[in-house]
């Protein structure tokens, strides 16, 4: 028989329904890139939260229209000028959309940019910072290099496709913060543990991630990244810092490619 104490657990176990759909709809359209599986079941999410809880169903319909808009367009690292604007386009409008909805349609601040947050990071924030740096010169050579994934990207011996791709990268990486953290994880958070909606929110990330090139056993690295990422925006509550940690990552990322093209190039990599 069921008691009162039962009832939150079980709510919670019905509004997990849909928020696996959810995620599930990110591994289908971006890593299987099955897009009429993927948008039955982003489709099949929403009208499920919506037997279930109004507000589910809102924010959830939220983080599908950004998953739908970025769906559109082709993510890869085709560095043609045209590319690079309707790529930057989508993932621009992916995360003004569900600001805007949410801010003026249903009238709530939830999906906020923390940037000036007035707090000083602590030493143990800097320091997870080097930690980063190297974190990156030891594991991304290895995996970009011995997997030849690193092909996913174009060689960058040509200046102009040398700058596109350091813009490119650094712009991909901070718009990763702005949907997957910012939006997708703070409105899952309203309705689920932090862990959980980090590890549904991870799903998602590893998934788009996946698709612009961080194949072959790449999910191993990216998945426990958007964890982390997902967990250092609990503690700092800083878009700044979540930032800043991507940031000097994909800057390692860069210089990595750009050695794994160019072998001579950079000798600063033990692989």
């Amino acid at each position: 028989m069921l008691t009162l104490d039962d009832l939150p657990r079980t709510a919670l176990s019905w509004k997990l329904l849909p928020a696996v759909l959810l995620s599930m709809s990110g591994v289908l359209l971006f890593a299987v890139a099955n897009d009429p599986a993927g948008y039955t079941t982003l489709v099949l999410s929403v009208l499920t939260a919506a037997f279930i809880d109004r507000q589910l169903a809102r924010h959830l319909g939220l983080i599908a229209a950004g998953l739908a808009i970025i769906s559109f367009v082709p993510l890869n690292a085709d560095l043609s000028i045209g590319h690079m604007l309707q790529m930057g386009g989508a993932l621009g409008l992916a995360v003004l959309v569900p600001w805007l909805v949410s801010r003026f349609a249903y009238r709530e601040e939830i999906i906020k940019f923390p940037v000036n947050t007035g707090r000083k990071w602590p030493l143990v924030a800097k320091l997870y910072l080097l930690g980063v740096v190297a974190l990156g010169f030891l594991i991304l050579p290895v995996y970009l290099i011995s997997t030849g994934v690193f092909q996913n990207w174009p060689d960058a011996s040509d200046p102009t496709i040398f700058w596109r791709l350091f813009l490119g990268v650094n712009a991909v990486g901070i718009w990763d913060e702005l949907f997957f953290i910012c939006t997708t994880f703070t409105l899952l958070r309203r309705h689920f543990p932090d862990w959980l909606a980090n590890i549904l929110q991870a799903v998602i990330f590893s998934s788009f991630l996946w698709e612009i090139g961080y194949q072959a056993w790449g999910p191993l690295l990216t998945f426990p990244f958007a964890l982390l990422q997902g967990y250092t925006f609990k503690l700092t509550k800083s878009l700044t810092y979540v930032v800043s940690v991507h940031l000097i990552f994909d800057f390692v990322l860069f210089l990595v490619l750009v050695h794994a093209h160019n072998r001579d190039w950079l000798p600063i990599f033990f692989y």
